[in-house]
């Protein structure tokens, strides 16, 4: 059956996480695509990323992910049916990456030092100010050769490469803490205890005219499904509802 996946997040550092996630997608797949229709995309994902690096601590909550991650896995090393291959390889991953998290003091320095991405970050924090008649030194840059264009968007990213490779294995292994439950309900809604949860993972088939909206925090969250509506754009769903649920 094919399902659709939502994810939502019960603290704010997840919320972050899932959100920066969202971002590198979009960065890496625009960064193999042509740049002439998809910079617009690549450079808002980019900016928003140093946005988010700049406002919140996220190295410091990833060293501290990982630093709990690798006593974890230390841990499980003793479990007798435990995967040695494949928890070393993880092991070493995460020691190696909390390594480089720590002695990279200023992640986000090059970029910003960068003279092209601060004069487009000023006008792609306007709204309608990244026309091409408002940057002709954007248009300049993305008529250079190919490979020169393609270097210098895979240097960018590859600054960013610690944190990203971080978050991935932290989500990993918080996506991996619980397995799907099948879930039926009469009416559309459901709630349960939050407590000592970090994500809601919610797959509904794709056939399904309905779907999840979450609200919760650390204590209680609650799922409520919705149907399109032409009139109000969506309404309440109050008819019987199949859904399976992971409380990571």
């Amino acid at each position: 059956m094919t399902t659709i996946l939502y994810e939502h997040p019960l603290n704010e550092r997840i919320r972050n996480y899932l959100k920066l996630e969202q971002l590198f997608v979009q960065a890496s797949s625009c960064a193999n695509a042509d740049i002439q229709t998809s910079h617009q995309v690549f450079f808002n994902a980019l900016f928003a990323i140093i946005d988010t690096l700049e406002r919140c601590d996220i190295k410091g909550e990833l060293i501290k992910d990982l630093d709990k991650l690798q006593q974890n896995l230390v841990i499980w090393s003793q479990a007798p049916d435990i995967d040695s291959s494949a928890l070393e390889n993880n092991l070493r991953e995460t020691v190696a990456l909390t390594s480089q998290l720590k002695a990279n003091h200023q992640i986000c320095y090059q970029l910003k030092e960068s003279k092209l991405l601060a004069s487009l970050k000023q006008r792609f924090a306007i709204q309608g100010g990244n026309s091409s008649f408002d940057l002709p030194q954007l248009q300049f840059w993305l008529h250079q050769p190919t490979e020169q264009v393609a270097s210098q968007i895979k240097h960018w990213l590859s600054l960013l490469d610690n944190i990203k490779n971080s978050l991935a294995l932290v989500l990993k292994f918080i996506r991996q803490r619980a397995e799907f439950q099948s879930i039926e309900t009469e009416s559309g809604f459901y709630q349960d205890s939050g407590e000592g949860l970090l994500l809601l993972r919610i797959k509904v088939s794709q056939s399904a005219q309905y779907y999840p909206t979450i609200s919760g925090n650390k204590f209680r969250y609650s799922i409520r499904f919705m149907l399109p509506c032409e009139e109000s754009g969506r309404r309440y769903s109050n008819q019987a509802t199949k859904f399976q649920l992971a409380c990571c």
